[in-house]
Parts: structure tokens; C-alpha cells; sequence
């Protein structure tokens, strides 16, 4: 009798770890999605707070206590200097960034007024500074980019709401809480 010295593995020695390799990627998949999410509203938040410290940059060394009305307006550098806002933020009047689309638009809840005209900004941005802005940052895909929506004005504190867009006037009431 010839005895077989053949080395490797058998067909049910390969499905038992074709299987273990399936169980241990369905318990870690939906935590890596949540770990996802979470780094995009993060991200979301801080182009939010870059927004309103440029706001702030743009208003007392720029427009006279106005606001730029768009993120280009708010990246537009003046003649001696940077701008206001990193260049991933440049698009208007929305950009997208790590899976949050985030807007800036002059405040109409209250409804802002002109402060300063255009060509009198230290940018000359192309629109004129305004006495107020809304900035938010809605999820590209809601429950797969992220799960909540945030939103800034001239007051600079940022609301977070589970169930919808935020909208202006931005109050803390029912599901739109400031962020902590």
C-alpha cells in the first residue's frame, strides 16, 4: 500500500474560513459605516466653524462689519494677504467636502441689508457685504454620509437637526439643538 504525502488544505477546511472571514466582516462593516458617518459630520462641523472665523476675519478687517454673501466671495484673497477660507471650501455657492454639501447664502430670516458695496471690499469680492449669512452643511446622501444636518449664521453658533434641512431663523427648539 502506497501512502500519499499530499500537502494543502480540504475543500471544508477552506468554506470553515471562507465562513469565519463572512461572520467577522459582518460584525465589523456596520461599525466602520458608523465611523464613517461620524468623521463626515465632523468634517461638516469644522468647515462650519472655518466659515464663521472667516466670516468674522472677513467682516472687521474686510467689509466694515459686513458679510461675504458666497464661499468664493469669502476665499477671494485682498491685495496683501490670504483669504478668508481654505480652498477646499471655494466653490460657490456650494461645495462638497467628505460627503456633507455645504452652502453660504445672505441671511433672509431676518432679512440682511447692504453694509458695504462691493467694489468697496478689500477684495472686491462680487457681491456686496451684507449685515447677515446662513451656512449649512446637509448630508449628500441622508443615513448613508451622514445623519444630521447642521447650520450657522452671524452669531456663530452651530445647530444640528436629526429630522430635516435646517432653515432660517435658527432656533433651538423641538429636534435643533446647538452643537455641544
Amino acid at each position: 500500500m502506497k501512502i500519499r504525502n499530499e500537502k494543502g488544505f480540504t475543500l471544508i477546511e477552506l468554506l470553515i474560513v471562507v465562513a469565519i472571514i463572512g461572520i467577522i466582516a459582518a460584525i465589523a462593516v456596520p461599525g466602520l459605516l458608523r465611523a464613517r458617518m461620524s468623521g463626515n459630520e465632523a468634517s461638516a462641523i469644522g468647515s462650519l466653524r472655518a466659515i464663521n472665523s472667516g466670516e468674522a476675519a472677513y467682516s472687521s478687517s474686510c467689509a466694515s462689519g459686513g458679510y461675504a454673501q458666497t464661499l468664493a466671495d469669502l476665499y477671494k484673497a485682498p491685495a496683501t494677504g490670504s483669504g478668508f477660507i481654505s480652498p477646499d471650501l471655494s466653490t460657490s455657492p456650494t461645495t462638497t467636502k467628505s460627503g456633507y454639501k455645504v452652502t453660504l447664502a445672505v441671511a433672509t430670516s431676518p432679512a440682511a441689508v447692504k453694509v458695504v458695496d462691493a467694489a468697496n471690499t478689500c477684495n472686491t469680492s462680487t457681491g456686496d457685504a451684507m449685515s447677515g449669512y446662513f451656512a449649512h452643511a446637509d448630508p449628500v446622501t441622508a443615513g448613508g454620509t451622514g445623519t444630521r444636518y447642521f447650520g450657522t449664521d452671524q452669531r456663530g453658533t452651530i445647530f444640528q437637526d436629526t429630522a430635516a434641512a435646517l432653515a432660517e431663523p435658527l432656533l433651538a427648539a423641538g429636534t435643533v439643538q446647538p452643537v455641544q
